[in-house]
């Protein structure tokens, strides 16, 4: 269940007649809990309560009690031995009349009318899985009204499909735009009665709803008609006490969908909800789910928190403004420049979705206005801080709509909070109709016609999202000038997952300037045209990115094209998980990159919740030069070749399961020197019996012999030979062998190309001649074991993390990128024996735990003490070759393989008259 089917649920329990032994069992059903484990608890199997009531073992201990007696029970409930034993993380008691509950983790408590505890559900979603922040739990309100309106809008459509066809697809977006304000406006002081718009539907529509689309009609005729022109439009009586809205909201055509009884109860409904409380930080991102059918499923879900908002707008301008603040004081001048400043800066969203960003800007700013006027004297005057200078691009329509909406809502929010309710309601209306929200792709757009840098006098025409398609609204630029600033989460996809379209922006941003770009993210294109505008303008910009753009490839691919724009890293904050709600959906693990046009004489770096200032930030976002690391033939500190392992392209036909291999070997006893064990990543892991054949050429007629191997090798023989591969056309006239075969006799190391991000040491192990390691992991073969050493380190994990970067949140490793350009110091002898001591030592630890796999001695909650001991030796030896100590941390690792790795690829300086 999503958030909002389960606010529905909780809702229409509160509304039901209070029953105390039904009740918690109601209370999780509505919470997602399934038929089958109710009817567990209801028979006492699962039941562990001690106290007559209902415990769910990890979730929650309930118990309905007699009127007056919540307090003592949710007592009696905190002190079971029973709520203890089994883990609960909520205590719930109520008496029909007051609820009552309390976080047993964190302390929080919520005491309320039983009528009111829906108000509250958000306290208990963890319940559901969904683990939730702060500010959704404490705006249920914002998830009820997205739950409400999406009923509406789901019956609006089954009553009036061609309203949800693409023709009129607009329509019904900007009908539900329209409703979403006069909701708003009516509860708020906007409209001069309190709930007249609800009221106003009530009275005038037939109960059964055949005239409601017309009374509606009627009401938004009249709000985009001026007072004195009323008369001459016919405008009933009944809708003339509604305000002239105009701004572009109720322009174009005032029709509505038809109402059926249902919808036109779902629209009383809504409005009989407490409209003061909408937050449209969270409300604008969630509601856009509401017209875009493959989304509905993750209703409530679309909320992005605004401390990580705050991560990207803080050091992108906000931490400035706020230092002016601090050292203007109460300077009356100072102050008044300021505010001067502020009132010509811009922000610049050209994925800006319902206007998250844009919103949390226009809050913040007019939060520092609203004290430079407090300390001026001049509390309530008018801000000077414009909705038009909040500037999006967004590509799907309803959210572009939404976007505006929320902007207009937080206007009048700022003004009632910083000027009071008489003032904001005097110039609220009408409202502007300039809009600058800009319904669009923004790989295809002309940004400069969006947001120039200058006053050109130069008029556009802009596209005006509150009016149809083909209506265009002038927009005169005469006035622009100031400071932009270009805050964005942009769609992530991988080239894999890119749709045609995404892929053709890719190829109009990239091609000109790139042969090579199909391997990088959507995103790096948003990064690249962000670069170059900032060049143009002088903008300066942060981006939510995954993290895959300054890790891997990549890096090489995108940033040598975004330094040519000479663009520099002058702020980032390093990987962190990036969540929408952070429900039981996996969060993405991002970065924040900010860049600017211009040398900075300090970058700040944020990592992992620390900031620092250092003198520049590369592209790994790591602090030092802007190195690129790229692939290498051979080892870049004279380490042992390491390549992939061995590649069959045999369909099949030369693997063996442990059946086929024992059914062989009944068979034929003499064929068990021709089969090896065969390891790829997963059986270097996991373990697991996997064989391979295995022949010589000195071997084959003794092979040969045995009829299942000639009838495999014949099959190998003929998929080469048709195959579209030039490699396996070359083989086929060796079908006993792999079509690349570098196996050995000696000692190999062995490295699984793919392993979990979980595991504090890449895992890696050895083999002999009896083992072969299929082209899915790497391999040094003929390995001096301190080389394992290396690869077992702390040092050589985050530098493949980085470099290499993930396959989803996978380590992924490359012997080219990885392994050929780890930055080693020259290693004496005495040093070799050391890492070698230390290698054999970690295989001895594993010894000990036979036969446990990689996997199980790896696990980051149950590695041996004794392998953990190991690895931490290994890791003290080495770290002290590089500088005599051990690291403080990753980001010390980091930063000084990258110093290393600088000095190593870096050509010494032709000395003038040297010889």
């Amino acid at each position: 269940m999503n958030a909002v089917e389960i606010e529905e649920a909780i809702s229409q329990l509160a509304e039901q007649p209070f029953e105390a032994a039904e009740f918690p069992y109601a209370f999780l059903l509505a919470f997602g809990n399934k038929d089958t484990t109710i009817k567990r608890l209801r028979a006492g199997n699962s039941n562990k309560s001690d106290l007559g009531g209902v415990l769910q073992t990890s979730n929650i201990h309930i118990k309905t009690c007699a009127e007056g007696e919540a307090t003592v029970t949710l007592r009696a409930l905190r002190e079971s031995p029973a709520t203890a034993r089994a883990k609960a993380k909520f205590i719930l008691a109520t008496d029909g009349v007051e609820f009552q509950a309390e976080d047993l983790t964190s302390g929080e408590a919520i005491i309320c009318p039983y009528a009111d505890f829906p108000n509250h559900f958000g306290f208990f979603l963890s319940l559901a899985g969904i683990t939730t922040v702060r500010a959704i739990r404490e705006n249920a309100f914002d998830i009820k009204a997205t739950g409400r309106l999406n009923r509406l809008y789901i019956e609006l459509l089954k009553d009036n499909p061609e309203w949800g066809a693409a023709a009129r697809r607009h329509e019904m977006n900007q009908f539900m735009a329209r409703l979403i304000f006069c909701f708003f406006a009516e509860d708020t002081g906007i409209f001069a009665q309190e709930t007249v718009f609800t009221r106003t539907i009530d009275t005038m529509s037939a109960r059964d709803s055949s005239n409601t689309h017309e009374v509606i009609g009627e009401l938004f005729r009249a709000m985009n008609t001026r007072a004195e022109d009323r008369a001459a439009a016919g405008i009933l009586r009944w809708a003339d006490p509604f305000p002239y809205v105009n701004g572009e909201l109720f322009s174009g055509t005032t029709e509505a969908p038809r109402f059926s009884r249902i919808a036109r109860s779902y629209l009383l409904t809504i409005g009989g909800l407490d409209w003061t409380r909408v937050n449209p930080d969270i409300f604008g991102s969630m509601i856009q789910a509401v017209a875009d059918e493959e989304e509905r499923g993750a209703l409530g879900m679309h909320y992005t928190s605004v401390p990580n908002i705050l991560k990207v707008l803080n050091p992108l301008f906000l931490d400035d403004l706020r230092a002016a603040l601090e050292e203007a004081g109460d300077n009356s001048r100072k102050l008044l420049n300021l505010r001067g400043r502020m009132a010509r800066i811009r922000v610049f969203d050209p994925a800006c979705g319902s206007g998250n960003f844009l919103v949390i800007a226009y809050k913040e700013l007019r939060a520092i206005e609203a004290e430079i006027s407090r300390r001026r004297g001049e509390a309530d005057r008018r801000s000077e801080i414009t909705l038009t200078n909040f500037r999006g691009i967004e590509l799907r329509d309803f959210p572009a709509t939404i976007a505006r909406l929320a902007l207009i809502i937080a206007e009048y929010q700022c003004d009632v909070l910083h000027r009071g309710q008489r003032e904001a309601t005097r110039d609220f209306l009408p409202l502007d109709s300039k809009n600058w929200i800009t319904c669009g792709n923004a790989l295809r757009l002309d940004w400069l016609s969006i947001c120039p840098p200058t006053g050109t006098g130069v008029k556009l025409r802009g596209e005006d999202l509150f009016a149809t398609p083909l209506d265009q609204a002038e927009i005169d630029f005469e006035n622009e000038g100031g400071e932009i600033f270009i805050c964005a989460n942009p769609p992530y996809q991988g080239s894999v997952n890119q749709t045609p379209s995404q892929k053709d922006d890719m190829a109009r941003i990239f091609s000109p300037v790139l042969k090579t770009y199909k391997d990088l993210d959507y995103v790096a294109a948003f990064v690249l045209k962000v670069a170059q505008f900032n060049r143009m303008t002088g903008s300066k910009s942060a981006l939510v990115t995954t993290n895959s753009v300054t890790q891997g490839e990549q890096v090489a691919m995108l940033w040598p094209l975004v330094f040519s724009q000479r663009n520099v890293i002058h702020f980032a904050h390093t990987s962190f998980l990036w969540s929408n709600l952070a429900s039981n959906k996996a969060a993405v693990t991002c970065v924040i990159v900010g860049l600017s046009p211009m040398e900075e004489s300090e970058c700040h770096l944020f990592d992992n919740g620390v900031v620092r200032s250092v003198r520049n930030i590369g592209p790994y976002l790591v602090a030092g030069d802007s190195v690129i690391v790229k692939k290498r033939s051979a080892p870049l500190s004279g380490l042992s070749m390491m390549q992939s392992g061995n590649k069959p392209t045999d369909g099949g036909n030369l693997i063996l399961s442990s059946n086929e291999r024992s059914a062989i070997a009944s068979t034929s006893p003499a064929s068990m020197r021709f089969m090896k064990r065969y390891v790829g990543s997963r059986e270097i892991i996991n373990g697991g019996n996997r064989w391979c054949i295995w022949i010589e050429d000195d071997e084959l007629n003794d092979a040969k012999s045995i009829p299942e191997f000639r009838e495999r090798l014949e099959r190998v023989r003929r998929l080469r030979e048709t195959s579209n591969g030039k490699q396996a056309n070359d083989n086929a006239a060796s079908p006993h062998r792999f079509v690349f075969a570098p196996h050995s006799r000696g000692l190999s190391i062995m490295v699984p190309n793919v392993s979990s991000e979980q595991r504090q040491f890449l895992p890696c192990n050895i083999a002999d001649y009896a083992t072969v390691v299929s082209n899915l992991a790497s391999v040094i073969y003929d390995a001096p074991l301190w080389n394992m050493a290396l690869i077992a380190s702390r040092l050589h994990l985050v530098w493949i993390g980085t470099v290499c970067g993930k396959m989803k949140t996978d380590f992924r490793y490359s012997n080219t990128l990885g392994w050929n350009t780890f930055p080693v110091p020259p290693l004496i002898e005495k040093q070799k024996s050391d890492l070698t001591a230390c290698a054999e030592a970690i295989l001895l630890a594993r010894e000990a735990h036979f036969p446990a796999t990689i996997a199980d001695l790896y696990d980051p909650e149950n590695m041996p003490d004794n392998l953990r001991a190991a690895h931490d030796h290994n890791d003290e030896v080495l770290e002290r070759i590089y500088i005599g100590r051990r690291f403080r941390n990753d980001t010390e690792r980091l930063e000084h393989l990258f110093s290393l790795y600088t000095k190593m690829t870096t050509k010494p300086k032709a000395v003038a008259g040297g010889v």
